[in-house]
């Protein structure tokens, strides 16, 4: 191996110098955390890119998970999908509520929304789904059965800042939305996340339980927890934001250079843009149909290692095996296949806004050159 790695993904910062003055402002104000000035401007800038009415800022998406579910008063069953991050499950756990998995659909890897209603049971209470890589669920069968059944709707829509559906960002669906500002994400905070709510009682809620329930200095009106974001973390987002959609041109670009080389090379199979939906491009997911191509997704995962180019098998092994999880009836294999197929076939190639055509194409050769 020779050169330096070329990772996945690389996070999008700022020039230093921009920070500077942020950072001399922090020093001077002394205000560092608790809603300060910088907290304020970018919890409204965001809701003004994103267009929806509230946004609560949070120290990272796991801790939005946690809240957003104390929040909503989630109890008992909530219906997730097995092909997400292990934050999904792990908030659902950490809140003492049983996830049930449910299948996914192969071309979007999102929660099939067909499915969905044969796991309802007297104990649900919400239904969890992920915009997987950005692409937008099912909103409309989704919401249609919350409404039914009586449940919460929750999106997990770490993937899918920036993306709209029709013109409209899909992060402002369900009763709540979660963010993730984590460094590998399409928009950073180094750190961070946020709750996206249409209520604005619903956030005076969640602003009391990510600051210890305080609602004054003497009034605490909920056992609440830390989870707050700093004026650092706050003061990068709202320098980022400037940038972020120069940086999803430049993914697209990426991710239309990917597709036109791989698109005819046998066993692969590319992503597709979904009519109506402007992407953000986050993730390359490609599937390696073994039998096809010549070698498994894993081979394939090794040889790309061995040459420096870090892909990574998103989401591989499905959450529903890990060892907390796998003794659940929902998450036994043969119910399923869908997400189990596609989680030994995928494979995230390097797609970030700084990714040269040298380094793209290096990642290309790799794949078809056998």
């Amino acid at each position: 191996m020779n050169g330096k790695k070329i990772y996945v993904t690389s996070p999008s910062l700022p020039d230093l110098d921009e920070f500077i003055p942020y950072l001399r402002e922090i020093w001077e104000s002394k205000w560092l955390t608790n809603n300060g000035g910088f907290h304020q401007r970018f919890e409204n800038l965001l809701a003004e890119y994103l267009g929806v009415p509230y946004v609560s800022l949070f120290t990272n998406g796991m801790m939005a998970l946690q809240i957003g579910m104390q929040a909503l008063r989630i109890t008992g069953e909530v219906i997730t999908t097995p092909f997400t991050f292990a934050a999904t499950t792990h908030a659902i756990h950490w809140n003492s509520c049983k996830p049930v998995f449910c299948d996914i659909e192969p071309e979007t890897c999102t929660m099939d929304p067909d499915k969905v209603e044969a796991l309802i049971t007297p104990q649900t209470t919400a239904l969890m789904p992920v915009h997987v890589y950005g692409n937008p669920c099912h909103h409309e069968k989704l919401q249609k059965i919350a409404v039914t059944y009586g449940l919460k709707l929750f999106y997990d829509a770490a993937h899918a800042f920036g993306v709209k559906q029709d013109g409209i960002s899909i992060c402002g669906r369900g009763d709540l939305a979660m963010l993730s500002f984590h460094a590998t994400k399409v928009f950073n905070t180094f750190e961070g996340g946020a709750l996206v709510t249409r209520d604005p009682a619903m956030k005076k809620r969640i602003d009391f339980l990510k600051n210890f329930g305080f609602a004054d200095e003497v009034t605490v009106v909920a056992p609440g927890s830390n989870g707050k974001m700093d004026e650092f973390r706050a003061a990068l987002g709202i320098l980022n934001l400037r940038k972020v959609e120069e940086g999803i041109a430049r993914r697209e670009a990426v991710a239309g250079r990917y597709r036109e080389a791989l698109q005819g090379v046998p066993g692969i199979t590319v992503p597709q843009d979904i009519a109506g939906v402007r992407h953000n491009y986050a993730y390359f997911p490609v599937r390696i149909h073994a039998g096809e191509y010549g070698m498994t997704r894993d081979e394939l995962y090794e040889k790309l290692k061995k040459d420096g180019i870090m892909s990574r098998r998103y989401f591989y092994p499905l959450c529903s095996s890990f060892p907390t999880y796998r003794g659940l009836p929902s998450a036994r294999p043969e119910n399923l296949p869908v997400a189990n197929e596609v989680a030994g076939e995928i494979l995230c190639l390097p797609i970030y806004a700084d990714l040269t055509e040298e380094e793209q194409e290096k990642v290309i050769d790799g794949i078809v050159e056998q």
